[in-house]
């Protein structure tokens, strides 16, 4: 019997949201025979295949399709030209740092990995060569030889993490692929990422074809044009990125229910269903589906996606991020507090930080958060029992941090330097800004990681950015439900939730019986369906196709579409629904 749904009611989230490529509905190659049988189709004696790869990719499986496809091609390793692992640790040290989970953002490019006097060797060898087909494959290949047709292997970065746990693959440049794969992920997301994503960029126009290898065997190549036809599409119409989904020491069992996910697994944590830094996107050609990082929207259709003024300020990130944490049957998150713009700046090389809130979909009659110091305690008291938590295992939560009730719909502000966490009981669907790795964890229960290693802990930095004046009366007063009325009429109102007037997002709520007109005004929107079953998202001007979204939802509507409306669908046709919507505030 379900928990969470209604009866007779079954799951209808879409965990594999698309974007359809009018047009282009021929363009993908599928499998290595049919895709190795393409190129050798526009290759000539002589030629060169360039072969350029993002970090992640399976090596072994992409050179055995070639050199089954091409036995007699002279093939040219990129990685034979890189620095030794040594030499390029220590010009990296300093980006990958000792820390367990922080960085520095890099500022090299793709330059770095590369030794002059072997690249120039190599250069000179491919020059040299006389074969039929010259093939420089790896990353940086295209770094390396200029010319000839070149093949982009794109990686969606939730897979990269996956062939990190299996211990698969490597950082660019090390043979790390046993290194523990939470460090791996550090060394990628401050350091190969970064590169990668500038040297991704300046090759846009060179790029003949998109490689799609994420899948294991399973290739599918579409030819530049469909990948930049598809990204168009994407700019212009409303779209959801790839949810995925991970467990954790405190996930709950609603996400099982709600978004149908396999309920032979312990539990589910979270779900990153808004966060184009690491989601994908899907593109769908007639009958087969292309996986995209959705961050390539972002670099490619900046203005139309995030509007100008969020560009002027932002550049070409995405800067708005929900996702879920559950926590129904099961724990507390961790104790923690976010760093404050100044300290991210100076420490970790970002120019914002962490602003964030709880939406509660969902809790328990017991479910409440953790926010804020209680009144007259003394910082160094609680920062000393942080620390000698850490080797007795033992923290009085209640002591120093206010606890309080929370129940559906409700909104908690969290701005950064402020200690929070969700309790147990709550579904929360966070919305915050986009640099979610920079969590202090200050306390976690006595608790050890999936992995039984001892979750990191950050009491030293944390120590340095907690606000020690937001406490019990300001929670009361600036923290919990700061909710106003802005508008009503025939069959809506709308709310303003948040977020905290110190945060850059803000957050209106609306309520509608029927179909209501909204406007992006120049800025990209991110919304949840966070009532009712379905809703249909059109335009007015009939400029896209008419879009469903399912309840907890979460889909993107780009600066350029302006105007659009939004009315209760299919099982919730002739009842009351709601969104949460969130913007950068002007």
């Amino acid at each position: 019997m379900s928990k969470y749904l209604k009866e007779g009611q079954k799951a209808n989230y879409d965990k594999y949201p698309v974007v359809e490529v009018p047009g282009w509905e021929d363009a993908c190659v599928c499998g290595w025979e049919a895709v190795t049988s393409h190129l050798a189709e526009t290759m000539y004696p002589g030629d060169i295949l360039v072969v350029e790869c993002y970090q992640g990719v399976h090596d072994e499986e992409v050179l055995g399709a070639l050199r089954r496809a091409f036995p007699k091609a002279a093939i040219f390793p990129s990685a034979d030209a890189m620095k030794p692992q040594e030499e390029l640790y220590d010009i990296l040290k300093d980006d990958i740092t000792d820390d367990e989970i922080f960085g520095y953002l890099t500022r090299h490019t793709i330059d770095v990995y590369f030794d002059p006097a072997k690249v120039a060797r190599m250069r000179e060898k491919i020059a040299a060569d006389r074969t039929d087909l010259r093939i420089v494959y790896g990353v940086g290949a295209s770094y390396i030889e200029a010319g000839g047709t070149l093949v982009y292997l794109d990686m969606a970065r939730w897979e990269i993490q996956m062939r990190f746990r299996r211990s698969e693959v490597s950082n660019v440049g090390f043979s790390n692929r046993d290194t523990r794969a939470g460090l791996q992920y550090k060394q990628a997301f401050f350091v190969d990422w970064r590169v990668l994503d500038r040297w991704k960029k300046q090759l846009w126009k060179r790029m003949d074809y998109i490689l799609d290898t994420n899948v294991v065997g399973a290739p599918k190549m579409i030819p530049a044009g469909a990948f930049f036809a598809g990204l168009a599409e994407a700019a212009k119409r409303p779209f959801r990125v790839v949810p995925y989904f991970d467990p954790g020491v405190w996930g709950g069992q609603w996400m099982k229910e709600i978004c149908d996910l396999p309920r032979d697994r312990v539990n589910f944590a979270w779900c990153f269903d808004c966060v184009p830094e690491e989601n994908s996107l899907f593109l769908q050609f007639g009958p087969d589906r292309v996986e995209i990082p959705s961050i390539d929207l972002v670099f490619t259709h900046p203005v139309e996606l995030l509007g100008p003024n969020v560009y002027g300020r932002f550049g070409d990130e995405f800067p708005i991020r929900f996702d879920f944490l559950d926590t129904m049957e099961g724990g507390n998150l961790s104790l923690q507090v976010h760093p404050l713009i100044e300290y991210i700046q100076e420490k970790f090389g970002m120019h914002y930080t962490q602003e964030e809130s709880y939406y509660i979909l969902d809790a328990t009659p017991e479910a409440s958060v953790y926010l804020g110091v209680k009144s007259g305690i003394n910082p160094d008291e609680m920062i000393d029992a942080l620390r000698l938590a850490q080797k007795t295992g033992q923290f009085d939560a209640s002591k120093y941090v206010g606890n309080y009730p929370v129940k559906k719909h409700d909104h908690v502000l969290i701005p950064p330097g402020t200690i929070h966490c969700s309790g147990a009981g709550s579904m929360v669907l966070e919305i915050s800004a986009t640099p979610y790795i920079f969590t202090f964890k200050l306390w976690d229960w006595g608790r050890v990681g999936l992995d039984g290693r001892p979750r990191p802990i950050n009491v030293e930095h944390g120590k340095h950015v907690i606000q020690w004046e937001r406490d019990e009366q300001w929670v009361r007063r600036e923290g919990i439900n700061d909710i106003k009325p802005i508008a009503q009429g025939d069959g809506w109102r709308e709310e303003k939730t948040g977020l905290h007037e110190r945060e850059f997002i803000e957050t209106r709520r609306h309520w509608f019986t029927g179909k209501h007109l909204f406007s992006t005004d120049g800025s990209v929107t991110v919304m949840n369906l966070v009532e009712g079953r379905e809703a249909l998202v059109e335009s007015p001007t009939g400029a896209f196709k008419p879009y469903v979204v399912h309840y907890a939802e979460t889909f993107i509507i780009p600066a350029a579409v302006g105007e659009y409306t939004i009315r209760p669908f299919g099982e919730s046709e002739g009842k009351e629904i709601a969104t949460i919507k969130a913007s950068i505030r002007k």
